[in-house]
């Protein structure tokens, strides 16, 4: 196994164009590691990836959430309009709506969808951001257990306390620093490898506890963890058993219930190296994933003039 970071290279007209650096932590189905690029030992910002997680620690304190809804409660969405009913149903259990986020505004991420948001008079909004399903389950938690709402994002909050020991719990590590993610909530730093763990445990659980369903939830309901037509999505449908949840600048975790597990984190974090890196060592862990609709997702065309004239391809052995 490597210590050096895994090299991404974007390739125009033949030509090395760009080079990203990736960090790499893969486990067997044994949990012995199997694919090491880079210090994965190291205190590391999991942003969005860390969303599962989150929501167990919701389930434990008593949000009753299941299904698409709970996968809505992992998701960094793309705010196309089943999301944002999604979302209005969970705030609508706990008597809530919209006006309680505390999330940033935002466009949807779904570039079509934010057009016809700005083609009907509309803007930036709330319940458009891509957290506000997190949100909105953060706020039902709150109501379950008679918290206050108002101060749901302060680490202090019994909420994001709940939710902190379900991290150190899942990840075998104590937090190693608290930060702020884009959203507004507290954003727990672990290594790589400890969030490899915590998605192993996920996917390992017993059918019906609360780890196993949020495992479940997020395989069942990809559209609803990402968007229609997002790279997660698809490589959870043409995957069985696969589990993942990406983040910002570069980050992904992923599970299945064999027991592999892995996280990547592009070090510059540009995101359009994350899903090769993230197919190619899924490859190098033996689990196929030769279903064609992933041959544009693993080596993705530059394209000059409105035609391919290059690739980013991953460089050498993973």
């Amino acid at each position: 196994m490597s210590v050096a970071p895994l090299i991404v290279e974007v390739v125009r007209s033949g030509f090395v164009e760009s080079v990203h650096r990736a960090w790499v932590f893969a486990m067997d189905a044994e949990g012995k590691p199997a694919v090491v690029h880079g210090d994965v030992a190291a205190a590391a910002s999991p942003r969005s990836s860390m969303k599962p997680i989150q929501a167990l620690g919701m389930l434990r304190a008593g949000l009753a959430l299941d299904g698409e809804l709970l996968a809505l409660a992992c998701a960094s969405h793309s705010g196309e309009q089943f999301h944002l009913e999604g979302v209005a149903k969970i705030l609508a259990v706990a008597g809530l709506d919209e006006t309680a986020l505390q999330c940033p505004e935002d466009l949807p991420l779904d570039v079509a969808t934010a057009h016809r948001v700005l083609r009907s008079g509309g803007g930036p909004a709330r319940v458009t951001m891509n957290c506000s399903g997190k949100h909105a389950a953060m706020l039902s938690t709150c109501v379950v257990n008679g918290w206050q709402t108002s101060g749901y994002l302060q680490p202090a909050h019994p909420l994001q306390r709940a939710i902190r020991a379900t991290a150190e719990e899942l990840t075998g590590e104590r937090v190693a620093a608290t930060g702020v993610d884009g959203c507004g909530a507290p954003l727990f730093f672990s290594s790589m490898a400890g969030i490899a763990r915590a998605f192993r445990t996920l996917a390992l659980a017993e059918p019906g506890s609360h780890e196993r369903r949020v495992a479940d939830a997020m395989r069942a309901h990809p559209e609803w963890t990402s968007g229609t037509t997002r790279p997660e999505a698809t490589l959870m449908r043409a995957v069985p058993g696969l589990m993942v949840k990406s983040g910002a600048e570069g980050f992904d975790a992923f599970a299945f219930e064999d027991g592999h597990a892995g996280t990547i984190k592009i070090e510059d974090g540009n995101p359009r190296a994350r899903v090769p890196v993230t197919i190619a060592t899924l490859r190098a862990l033996g689990l196929g994933l030769e279903a064609a609709e992933l041959t544009t997702l693993a080596t993705p065309p530059q394209f000059g003039g409105g035609r391919p004239v290059g690739e980013l391809r991953v460089r050498g052995p993973v």
